[in-house]
């Protein structure tokens, strides 16, 4: 009898790491249902509390960051980075994985160090159209680098290179939850359109203040409001969402558990453009108004969101005029059944194959 297949995997510090690896794992469960599937995070990240919660283990690395100013953070970079590849190194030993499978983030950089230091196959994503530091640098030494956007080749080895498309959840890729279902469990009403506001895992100042300064210009078009603000601007938010004479119409959470609840309800949607979300928002068809993080790298969210834009599959809107703008772009949406339809058939070219069943091709050539 074989020995069941060990996988280490590692991606955090955003969800649009933790989820790409977590749809992946699921998706190895279902080829391996005997697997063993490790992640590796970075200890006070989110994938400490988030991985556990759909049922893998984690172990925690003290890793964080460099950053680009000069921080007194940055004295402790070195100490945190040996102590990661100390633990990385550690884990590979007791594991003993047969591939180590890495989405981006902090962590993933001393776990597939290590591994490829230990020739054990190793695999990395990278699903924006820029790449972060830490894959940038891990390129060079994986086998595979499964990428969602053409030309990547600037950046790594193009023989390693393989477009495979961004994972997703597998309930939202497939989405069978009824817009009835979606509205009970956000308490809302069925006669009154719902616009979801999701400005990534962590929440988006930006698009928050946008939302806080318009709330009530925006409720008065007739809409009811999901609204994940993340944990730093949630206060706020409910307070506002509490005064507003249209409090009952609007939903604040930090963080949305069931995001196919979520997109099943809505009808439109404000959103950053990373791309986990544009490839969650193409899956599920809704008509999106993007507003890119600005600080990104190479400002890649806003060629993200100009991607389906140029083509009339969404709206783009620069954060420094979404104070002003928001509540017009979003009066667009729901005025124009015409302008939805639109981009919902406009997107309907951007829908691919399952980015997940592509990563698992190239996992099990490794393991051959």
């Amino acid at each position: 009898m074989s020995k069941p297949l060990k996988i280490l995997m590692s991606g955090g510090g955003t969800g649009g790491h933790i989820f790409p690896a977590i749809a992946i794992a699921n998706k190895l469960k279902e080829h391996y249902p005997d697997a063993e599937i490790v992640f590796v995070g970075a200890k006070g990240r989110m994938e400490m509390e988030k991985v556990p919660r759909v049922g893998y283990p984690i172990h925690g690395l003290w890793i964080s960051g460099f950053q680009r100013k000069l921080t007194i953070d940055n004295l402790s970079f070195p100490f945190k980075l040996i102590s990661s590849l100390w633990k990385a190194a550690a884990i590979i030993k007791n594991f003993k994985p047969d591939i180590a499978i890495g989405t981006g983030g902090y962590a993933s950089g001393p776990l597939l160090y290590m591994a490829s230091r230990r020739k054990v196959p190793a695999l990395i994503l990278e699903q924006n159209s820029y790449p972060g530091i830490t894959n940038k640098i891990l390129g060079k030494r994986v086998n595979t680098i499964c990428v969602a956007y053409e030309g990547m080749e600037n950046y790594f080895p193009s023989g390693k290179l393989v477009i495979t498309g961004a994972p997703i959840r597998k309930e939202i890729l497939n989405l069978k939850t009824t817009r009835e279902e979606g509205l009970n469990h956000f308490n809302l009403e069925v006669n009154r359109p719902v616009l979801l506001i999701i400005g990534g895992s962590q929440g988006a100042r930006g698009i928050n203040q946008a939302i806080l300064e318009n709330l009530n210009e925006i409720a008065v078009l007739g809409i009811q409001i999901i609204w994940q603000t993340g944990t730093f601007s949630l206060e706020k938010a409910k307070n506002a969402a509490k005064s507003s004479p249209f409090g009952k119409r609007i939903k604040v959470v930090d963080f949305i558990y069931e995001m196919d609840k979520a997109y099943a309800a809505a009808d439109m949607l404000v959103s950053r453009a990373g791309a986990i979300a544009i490839a969650e928002i193409v899956a599920v068809g809704k008509p999106a108004i993007f507003i890119p993080l600005p600080s990104a790298a190479e400002d890649h969210q806003t060629k993200n969101a100009l991607s389906l834009a140029e083509k009339g599959a969404a709206i783009l809107l620069r954060e420094a005029e979404a104070k002003t703008r928001i509540v017009e772009t979003i009066n667009e949406l729901v005025e124009s059944d015409k302008k939805r339809r639109d981009i919902i058939n406009n997107l309907k070219p951007f829908k691919t194959d399952d980015a997940t069943e592509n990563i698992v091709k190239e996992v099990k050539k490794l393991l051959k």
